[in-house]
């Protein structure tokens, strides 16, 4: 037998051996079992894509059809990347809008691209990373429009009136929704009922008024924006809010004879040029340890509680690691 034949032999052999094998994988007859059950079944489970309920450039509540299980996911919204971290899929983020929260540090690197900041998003950079999704916050509901051009997005708020624990656990299922995670929901929010709780029977017939420091000067906060959790659900009476009507943004600038008039319980600081990095900003604390203020009871009971995390609460409100840090500012102050 010369070498060319023998070397047909072999091959012949080679491939029959490999079609019993495939046979024997596929359970014999092919014919009988074009596929698996399982891999028909998680195709029938697996859905291509979700409709979820999130923002849309106008601020309403709109439906979306986004990708079910994306791999590759732009933030630009702390809150979302705090509940993505949360949910276990923050190893699916490819770009990151900049910050300096402390627990978010793990996707500031080299290799999640920068993607600008939460007020100002890089397109380019976004479009460079190729997301399946794309997360914002409302300081970029002005580029909703031009981001949709490149992913799906995903814009997710906290609602005052909703209260921001029960917006969190919203976004939350919301976002756990696009992975099939929604059981984890209940066991990432098990504790914040109870915290809410506890704060509650504390503040129950005190008086309060929230505010931030900003630019040397105090601005009071009602219930329809940041702070509101310290009035809405945790039930300070927020004797501020007739400063003005709305104390949305960033607080109504409030002289401090208007804190000595309305003589409240406790003051609540929030540092806003802390939590941004204002270069050479006075802290809070030498603005408002003033004579007037110095003059209040809230002063001589020890009752001016100034936020620990103010970045947190100005960037970052909404999210699970947030909320627990917001609690704790709390709980260390008043129930410590």
């Amino acid at each position: 037998m010369n070498m060319k034949k023998m070397l047909s032999l072999a091959l012949a052999g080679v491939m029959a051996l490999s079609l019993m094998a495939c046979s024997a994988q596929n359970g014999g007859d092919s014919s009988e079992n074009t596929s698996s059950p399982s891999s028909s079944q998680s195709s029938e489970e697996t859905p291509e894509s979700v409709t979820i309920t999130s923002l849309n450039a106008n601020k309403e509540a709109a439906e979306l059809e986004v990708p079910y299980d994306p791999q590759r996911i732009a933030i630009l919204d702390m809150a979302s990347l705090d509940i993505l971290d949360a949910l276990g899929v923050g190893d699916r983020v490819v770009g990151t809008a900049s910050t300096s929260l402390e627990y978010l540090q793990d996707y500031i690197n080299d290799d999640i691209a920068n993607l600008g900041t939460i007020k100002e998003a890089d397109l380019e950079a976004v479009m460079a990373c190729e997301p399946d999704v794309i997360f914002i916050g409302g300081r970029l509901s002005s580029s909703y429009d031009a981001l949709s051009e490149i992913a799906p997005v995903v814009y997710l708020a906290t609602d005052t009136e909703l209260g921001v624990v029960e917006s969190v656990r919203q976004n939350a299922t919301t976002i756990a929704s696009m992975f099939g995670l929604e059981d984890k929901v209940d066991e990432l929010m098990a504790d914040f009922d109870a915290r809410i709780t506890a704060l509650s029977e504390f503040a129950a017939g005190k008086t309060a008024i929230v505010g931030l420091v900003t630019s040397g000067s105090y601005n009071v906060l009602g219930n329809d924006g940041r702070c509101s959790m310290i009035g809405r659900e945790i039930g300070f009476e927020n004797i501020g809010v007739d400063a003005n009507i709305d104390t949305s943004t960033h607080g109504n600038e409030a002289s401090f004879e208007f804190i000595v008039e309305k003589a409240p319980d406790y003051i609540f600081v929030m540092d806003r040029d802390a939590a941004i990095g204002t270069d050479g900003a006075k802290l809070a604390q030498e603005i408002m340890e003033n004579e007037l203020v110095m003059g209040t009871d809230a002063y001589k009971n020890g009752n001016i509680v100034y936020l620990a995390h103010p970045a947190v609460w100005y960037t970052a409100e909404g999210g699970i690691s947030a909320l627990d840090i917001m609690l704790q500012d709390l709980e260390s102050e008043l129930l410590g």
